[in-house]
């Protein structure tokens, strides 16, 4: 009888979701995207679950990025950005750039789902029927971020029944408060700006100074939002998946 032991194989842990955020000195903007991580843990105990930034916080991405692959393992990048704008097609590109164990999946946006959370919030605070929804983002001057927001809109105006436009707080035009002045241009009609953002801070305090007659919360911690980030990081998985 052999007394030698069964040689076992431990299974190779999940890789990390390393939830990737702009980053912002607002205290409550702080505390939105480690809620995001927060309830991510929650609903996957089993998937470890990091935070990294692009600016203003650390760690950087490619810091994290490099300490995890560094330690042995695999990770994907999964931004909380709305847009494929500079922070994506650079500096989270960079990060993973010729690291075998690592990948970066597209941003959040544009996607059904962030359409479906910003037209419930503005029903919820109060919006309806022939109101003029005004969707203010953050803007990029880079045009494939403009055309990421423009698919947004087209998927907000199949769900919205009144007239759905757009403002941006920087980069690009027309302002929030300009897109919101000409959404009321003499109607009648009310106008809710739509916070498309992933949480408070610098372009928060610009909707709310709009001039709008309702304003909605950033998307936040919303479920169907933690539901995308999975969905990105499965597809992360499939980029990350080799031929056995």
């Amino acid at each position: 009888m052999s007394l030698v032991a069964p040689r076992t194989t431990l299974a190779e842990p999940e890789p990390v979701l390393l939830l990737t955020a702009h980053g912002t000195r607002s205290p409550e903007g702080q505390r939105t995207v480690t809620g995001i991580a927060e309830r991510l843990r929650r609903r996957r105990p089993d998937l470890r679950v990091e935070l990294a930034y692009v600016d203003v916080q650390e760690p950087h991405v490619a810091d994290s990025v490099a300490a995890l692959t560094g330690a042995g393992l695999r990770v994907v990048v999964v931004p909380i950005l709305l847009s494929l704008g500079y922070h994506v097609e650079v500096d989270i590109a960079r990060a993973v750039a010729g690291r075998e164990s690592a990948c970066a999946t597209g941003a959040l946006g544009p996607d059904p789902i962030l359409a479906d959370i910003l037209v419930r919030r503005a029903e919820g605070a109060g919006g309806g029927p022939g109101d003029a929804l005004v969707v203010a983002a953050a803007g990029s001057s880079r045009e494939r971020a403009q055309a990421d927001v423009d698919a947004l809109l087209d998927a907000v105006r199949c769900r919205w029944a009144g007239p759905v436009t757009v403002g941006y707080g920087s980069a690009a035009s027309p302002t929030i408060a300009d897109a919101v002045a000409a959404a009321r241009d003499g109607s009648p009609r009310r106008v809710i700006a739509a916070s498309y953002l992933i949480g408070p801070g610098h372009f928060a305090d610009v909707i709310a100074r709009a001039g709008a007659d309702l304003t909605t919360r950033p998307l936040g911690t919303h479920p169907e939002l933690l539901t995308l980030v999975e969905r990105r990081y499965a597809e992360g998985l499939q980029r990350l998946a080799r031929p056995l």
